[in-house]
């Protein structure tokens, strides 16, 4: 059976990198039609309404029908957390009798306000 060395088939320019030019991001060439890979990943998405500060004996004392006041009015936009990742802010909406969120400001990486 005859071996093949595939070093030498492959043109001058595909042959081994430097470790350098491998490890800059620059150089890297990423498939993105692959992004339906993703697309059944699970992620924990929060919508936060408030906050507020208790004691444990307040807590303790909370019963069915207890009011707790938040540091947000009524009607304030909503924060909404992907993996505890601030990523937009919303406003709670009435759809068939349910609550959502309908997105109106989406926040960067940067944490800079993006489009809404």
């Amino acid at each position: 059976m005859e071996t093949m060395d595939f070093n030498d088939e492959l043109p001058s320019s595909k042959k081994s990198d430097s470790a350098a030019d491998k490890n800059n991001p620059k150089n890297k060439s990423y498939n993105t039609g692959n992004i339906d890979l993703l697309m059944d990943v699970s992620l924990r998405v929060t919508v936060e309404l408030g906050r507020t500060r208790m004691q444990l004996s307040q807590i303790l004392e909370l019963q069915h029908g207890s009011v707790v006041e938040l540091d947000r009015l009524a009607g304030d936009p909503v924060d909404v957390f992907v993996n505890d990742c601030l990523m937009a802010r919303g406003e709670v909406v009435v759809v068939d009798d349910k609550f959502g969120v309908r997105i109106t400001e989406m926040i960067s990486a940067k944490g800079d306000k993006g489009a809404g």
